[in-house]
Formats: C-alpha cells, sequence, structure tokens
C-alpha cells in the first residue's frame, strides 16, 4: 500500500476506502473546506494559499479535531493530529500516528458529510450538560477579581448579579482561590469559610464551579509526593518533567497513569464532599503544553493531544464541567468556551465564525468567551467612561441568542442604566430561549447536529459557502446580529418565508439590507 495517495480531479476512486497517512486531495471545482480549530472560523472555508496548519503543536487557544469537511460531501478523518496545508488546487495532508481516511457522502453537501464524520468518528452518547448552562446565564469571576479571587469579593459579585437584576445560574470562581496548583485547598487567608460561602451561594440560587487545571507548583510539597509516587510526568532523563505555560514552570499529573488519573480524580471528588463545590472550570489542557520534545512519553498517551483528550475525559467524570481546551470528544456532555477573545470589534467579529466551527467540530454545548471578551487587561480601568458600550450591547446580544451565554465583567460597574438594562433584556431573551436551545441540545443528543450552524449546512446549495456574519440556532431562528460599529448590515434569507422580530414577513431567496439598526435590536428571524 502506497503511503502517499494522489486524489486528483474526476478520480473515480471509492473515496470510502481510502485511509493513509499521507494524502494530497485535489480540490473539486467550487469545493470548500472546514474544521480543524475552532478559531479558524475566521478563515473558513480555508482559502488556497492558507499557511500550514499543525494541530500537534498548537490548538490555536481553543478546541480541535482531525476533522475535515466540504461542501461537496467530502470528509476526512485523521486518528492522530493532522498538519495541514493548502495549495492552488490541492489539500495536503500528513498525520503524525495512525492513519488519515477520506470518505465521501451520498448526498454531497456539507450537512452530509458532517454527518458522516458524526456518524462515524463523533458518535454521540446521549447525554447533555445540566440544564442550569442553556436555562440562566454563566458567571465568571475572572474579570473582576483576576488572580485575587478571595471570599469576601465573590460574594459580594454575586450580590451585585442579583440586586441588578439577573439571574442566579452557574457561577465559576477563577484561578488562584487554591493554596497551590495541585494543592486543593482553599487559602485560608482569602477564604476563611468556603464551606459557609459555597451554602450562601447555593440558598441564592447558584451552583459552583471551581477553576482546576493539571499543573502542580514544582517546588511545592505537593509536587515531591506526587513525583514519588510516579504521578508526573517525566523529561526525556527520567526526572519531573517541569513545563512552561502561561502562568509560569510546572510539573505536571500524567493522566495515561490510571493511577495518576484516580488520584487527582478523588481529590476533584473530595471538594465536592467537604465544600458541596457542583463541578470544575478545566483549564490549561492545550496540546502544545505536553509535545513529545518535553515530556518522556509514557505508554504513547500523555504528549499533545492525547493528554487534551485525557483532560476532558476527567472532565466528563463531573457533569458541571467546561473545557477551553478540547481533542476530539465532539458530541459528548463537555461544556465548551472559546478561547478569549480581545476587547475589541475584531474580538466581536470572531464569535460567529467561531461558534460555526465549534458546531462542525462537534462542540454543540458551547459558549462564546465572555461577554465583552475574556482578555482582563482590557478592563483593568475603572473610569466607565473609556468603555465602548456599544460593543459590550452587542457582544452580549450575539450571546443571547447562542446555546450559553456568559458574563464575567460586571456589566453594571462599565455600563450606564441605559446600556445596562439592554444587557438584561438579552440575559431574559436568552432564559426565555431556554425550552428550544434545550430542545435542540437533545437533538444533538441524539443525532450529533449542531446548534450553531452555518449556513451552508442548513441550505446546501444556495449560495452561503462564505457566509460567516450570519447563522442558524437550530432548524428555526436565522439570527444576523450587528458585529460591528456600524449600525447596519446585510442578511442572506435562504429560500422560503421569514418574520422578523420586528414582526415583519419577507420572501426568502433575496439579500436585504437593514440600515440604522438601533442599539437595542438583535436581528433574527423566524423560519415559517
Amino acid at each position: 500500500m502506497k503511503t502517499i495517495l494522489s486524489i486528483i480531479l474526476g478520480s473515480a476512486i471509492s473515496l470510502s476506502a481510502v485511509a493513509q497517512t499521507s494524502l494530497e486531495v485535489g480540490v473539486l471545482p467550487g469545493e470548500k473546506w472546514y474544521g480543524g480549530a475552532t478559531d479558524l472560523g475566521i478563515e473558513m472555508p480555508f482559502a488556497s494559499d492558507h499557511s500550514d496548519i499543525d494541530l500537534r503543536v498548537t490548538n490555536y487557544n481553543n478546541q480541535t479535531s482531525p476533522l475535515l469537511v466540504s461542501n461537496k460531501g467530502r470528509y476526512i478523518w485523521s486518528d492522530g493530529p493532522l498538519h495541514i496545508s493548502f495549495s492552488t488546487d490541492k489539500l495536503n495532508l500528513k498525520t503524525h500516528r495512525g492513519e488519515i481516511h477520506l470518505g465521501e457522502a451520498p448526498e454531497g453537501n456539507l450537512r452530509s458529510a458532517y454527518s458522516a464524520i458524526a456518524d462515524k468518528y463523533l458518535k454521540p452518547d446521549g447525554g447533555v450538560p445540566p440544564t442550569e448552562f442553556f436555562a440562566t446565564p454563566i458567571y465568571n469571576t475572572w474579570i473582576e477579581l483576576m488572580y485575587d479571587q478571595n471570599q469576601k469579593d465573590v460574594m459580594k459579585y454575586a450580590h451585585a448579579l442579583i440586586d441588578n437584576g439577573f439571574p442566579a445560574g452557574v457561577l465559576m470562581i477563577d484561578d488562584n482561590w487554591q493554596k497551590d496548583y495541585g494543592d486543593f485547598s482553599f487559602r485560608p487567608d482569602r477564604f476563611p469559610d468556603p464551606k459557609g460561602m459555597v451554602d450562601e451561594l447555593h440558598h441564592m440560587g447558584f451552583k459552583v464551579m471551581l477553576w482546576v487545571s493539571p499543573f502542580v507548583s514544582a517546588d511545592s510539597k505537593e509536587a515531591r509526593d506526587l513525583n514519588d509516587k510516579g504521578y508526573l510526568l517525566k523529561n526525556h532523563s527520567g526526572d519531573m518533567a517541569v513545563l512552561r505555560w502561561w502562568n509560569g514552570y510546572s510539573a505536571c499529573y500524567d493522566l495515561s497513569n490510571p493511577a495518576a488519573y484516580a488520584c487527582l480524580k478523588s481529590r476533584l471528588t473530595s471538594l465536592q464532599d467537604d465544600y458541596g463545590i457542583d463541578g470544575f472550570k478545566f483549564d490549561a489542557g492545550d496540546p502544545e503544553n505536553y509535545l513529545e520534545e518535553k515530556v518522556k512519553v509514557a505508554d504513547g498517551r500523555s504528549f499533545d493531544t492525547e493528554q487534551t483528550r485525557l483532560w476532558a475525559q476527567l472532565a466528563m467524570e463531573f457533569p458541571f464541567n467546561e473545557l477551553r481546551a478540547c481533542w476530539q470528544m465532539g458530541n459528548l456532555p463537555l461544556v465548551q468556551r472559546l478561547g478569549d477573545k480581545q476587547y475589541s470589534w475584531s474580538g466581536v467579529e470572531r464569535l460567529v465564525p467561531s461558534m460555526v466551527a465549534a458546531g462542525l467540530l462537534g462542540h454543540s454545548y458551547a459558549c462564546p468567551d465572555m461577554i465583552g471578551g475574556g482578555e482582563y487587561r482590557s478592563f483593568l480601568n475603572s473610569d466607565p467612561e473609556k468603555f465602548d458600550p456599544t460593543l459590550i450591547v452587542r457582544s452580549c446580544q450575539i450571546h443571547a441568542m447562542m446555546p450559553m451565554m456568559q458574563f464575567s465583567v460586571a456589566p453594571w460597574r462599565i455600563l450606564s442604566p441605559e446600556h445596562l438594562k439592554i444587557c438584561k433584556e438579552y440575559a431574559k431573551l436568552h432564559c426565555d430561549m431556554a425550552p428550544y436551545i434545550l430542545a435542540m441540545a437533545q437533538k444533538t443528543a441524539a443525532t450529533g447536529e449542531p446548534i450553531v450552524r452555518h449556513m451552508a449546512y442548513e441550505f446546501p446549495g444556495e449560495g452561503f459557502e462564505d457566509v460567516k456574519d450570519q447563522y442558524m440556532l437550530g432548524d428555526e431562528w436565522l439570527v444576523a446580529p450587528v458585529m460591528t460599529a456600524d449600525n447596519s448590515r446585510k442578511v442572506k434569507l435562504p429560500k422560503g418565508r421569514w418574520r422578523d422580530d420586528m414582526g415583519h414577513t419577507y420572501k426568502g431567496g433575496q439579500e436585504i439590507t437593514l440600515n440604522d439598526i438601533p442599539l437595542s435590536r438583535l436581528p433574527r428571524f423566524q423560519r415559517l
């Protein structure tokens, strides 16, 4: 069997039989390709001169999966991380492990290509994340408290949410609540009564989650004890590996060691038993932290994307979970969040394309970052006049018509009462949409069909392949948010009849222009 297979235009080769370590795939006339990485959604469909994508060495700060799908019904799946590059008329692929599988669905469109992938490689298990993730906003203390997580200010944030008219929901306490990385004890100087805090939050109606990572502070007693047991990744000299990640240099659990995996799971379960914690935000699973160049491979598993996959597997042990980095694992009950976006219009413009891409990777149970962006430095200024309220409101509107929405920056701190009122109205819209969104989530759990859908997925053959500023929420709602400082936009309506949020009815198959869209309006169209 050849190690390189060239599929040329017009080839009669049966694609369902193709499985190789390298592939050179001829691009068909009019063919568009999507997939690989959530954060590359803004670049999809991929251009012929797209730079190399190596999913072993980077995840673009978000979910990745070794799959590509095309609007001509062709699909690609790899057993290991893909290296992808495009030339003028070819798609070049290599896999670091296993084989590449190339197939073609009979219907020959984006929907059929994704359905074939879901059926063969991303089969749902029937599970759906807890209702609270969909039914009410999620709140995260990161932007307001950053690395100063403490009981007093967590409670101040929670009470302010209720006092400002927001519904209780899932509340995530972010990084630095613990003594050390790997030591899952509340810092007593910052959390004098963590059990009392959690009890009060529960009484207020919140579910409580804690930020966790697989890292262990390298100079701690915890690291020495775990290393003696063989629970930590090793370097090529056989010593405890000290890995560089965004918050310093740390040791790390070897999740491919069943005893290490069970140890970490037990410690998280103890947090639930001791304090009533509902679940965890599983962060820092990025494959570039665990490259084979950095760690000695143990059983061929705990390195690059395999460590990422095992981290997500651990997250599945806890129904209340959230991940930002994930490998494969699509259509399973894992809550995903887009990677931190800048507080900028370019950050807002990435939300819809990234969420659509996440859907094509099988990650339907997803949240479009934090409202306004997740980069904390943007919000250090305490002067409300320094913030663009339009950007915050438009970001909030996008979240409202997504499977999940998440607040972190306190909108009452940076918005006027008028703009705060609009955000509360869209939080209410999200709650009102919950029954519909939950129904779509149940459908995903049964079939793998995305909740946030590319227009070409829902309406094949109608010319939507390059549209990335509007999307379908399930099969009923076309959402066309304002994603720039301009209050005008064009909307391309599919065939059929559509009624907008203002009560106007349109005949589909046409492009309409919306001018002077008020800040209080999120354009959306219901299929009739």
